[in-house]
């Protein structure tokens, strides 16, 4: 078949986009098409702007054009997620910029505290933020929130109820927590805690956000593979502290997110309770879980050292009162998540503009 423009629309109106449920020529999603001599380029937008979504579009592309077309041609397919006006194509959370999961090996590590104040710190800078407390089994948001009490209300919109999270020190905030008896256990089994989740993503008006964190549990589950196919991640970052017992366990953390079937970019690793430095000392460091362990470990695995969070009283005690550690005026403590908000804004935009791959071998 000769190559004309017509025959690549016909080859790629057989590519269906998986969140919008239509064919990408139709939803003109293919941005430009260009052909020199037996060479194809094409550019194509994708709703969902996680690596794993633009490489399986990708392949998509380069598999239906040399479907159609033969074999011997060369297909330079560039993906990139939808951009401005048009990112309000994506049907789930499509005022949402950014979508991070926050996640630990196992739990200890601290990972809720430091998302509290990633969320509180990121908010300070100047971003529209939304926390989803995911840890179905031991959700904390409320306590380091100070909403314990509170509760979502709803609002009607186009037919519709939709829940309302609720906010405090500048974000919006969703947990199961909200709808269960503080004192009771929530004895759920995958599917139901899954759908529960995904709840509070499809079914809230969350609004225009710059950036939804996900408290993850601990260690790899149902709701972790659940939360990858329900909700365009963007990236996802890894907590540890720094003895080898923990670090074993974020190394396979990170492991399941590369995955093949996941594909979700690690955005880097932060090292909590790096250091313990007394009130009374605060200028001496101990390192009474072991020194530079998630530096090594993120060398290793080639991926950031986003941030050095040190094991401090005041962190642990504004958490129990509702009043994240990153709004005190403490240097050392406001000065080490500033830091890290400042390490995950740069980490974000570099992952989010890298380019798609120019050429297949």
């Amino acid at each position: 078949m000769p190559i004309t423009q017509e025959a690549i629309l016909s080859a790629l109106s057989r590519i269906i986009e998986p969140d919008l449920k239509k064919d990408i020529v139709e939803l003109d999603l293919v941005r430009d098409v260009t052909v020199d001599e037996n060479t194809i380029h094409v550019h194509v937008e994708v709703s969902n702007p996680a690596m794993h979504s633009r490489k399986r579009m990708e392949e998509a592309v380069v598999f239906n054009l040399q479907q159609a077309l033969g074999k011997e041609v060369k297909v330079v397919a560039n993906v990139t997620p939808l951009s401005g006006e048009r990112g309000n194509l994506r049907k789930v959370l499509p005022e949402v910029k950014y979508i991070v999961a926050v996640a630990s090996g196992k739990g200890g590590v601290g990972k809720s505290t430091i998302t509290a104040n990633l969320a509180v710190g990121l908010a300070k800078l100047g971003w529209k933020v939304g926390l989803v407390d995911a840890d179905i089994h031991g959700p904390s948001m409320p306590i380091m929130f100070d909403t314990v009490h509170e509760r979502p209300t709803t609002i009607e919109k186009n037919g519709k109820r939709w829940i309302v999270p609720v906010e405090s020190h500048g974000v919006k905030l969703l947990s199961i927590g909200f709808f269960a008896d503080p004192s009771q256990a929530i004895a759920w089994r995958g599917p139901m805690a899954s759908k529960a989740l995904e709840q509070l993503f499809k079914d809230a008006d969350w609004g225009e956000l710059d950036i939804m964190l996900v408290d993850l549990p601990p260690g790899t589950s149902d709701i972790h593979l659940s939360l990858v196919q329900a909700v365009p991640l963007t990236g996802a970052i890894m907590v540890s502290t720094p003895q080898p017992v923990a670090l074993a366990d974020a190394r396979k953390g990170v492991g399941f997110f590369q995955l093949p079937s996941v594909n979700v970019p690690v955005l880097g690793i932060v090292e909590n309770m790096a250091w313990f430095t007394p009130a009374e000392l605060p200028n001496n460091k101990y390192f009474i879980f072991g020194q530079g362990g998630a530096r090594a470990l993120a060398g290793e695995l080639n991926v950031p050292l986003l941030g050095e969070v040190p094991l401090v009283q005041s962190i642990r005690e504004a958490g129990d009162v509702g009043r994240p550690a990153v709004l005190q005026d403490s240097t050392l403590v406001s000065t080490a998540f500033t830091d890290l908000c400042r390490a995950v804004q740069a980490r974000l935009e570099e992952v989010v503009h890298a380019k798609a791959p120019a050429s297949h071998a």
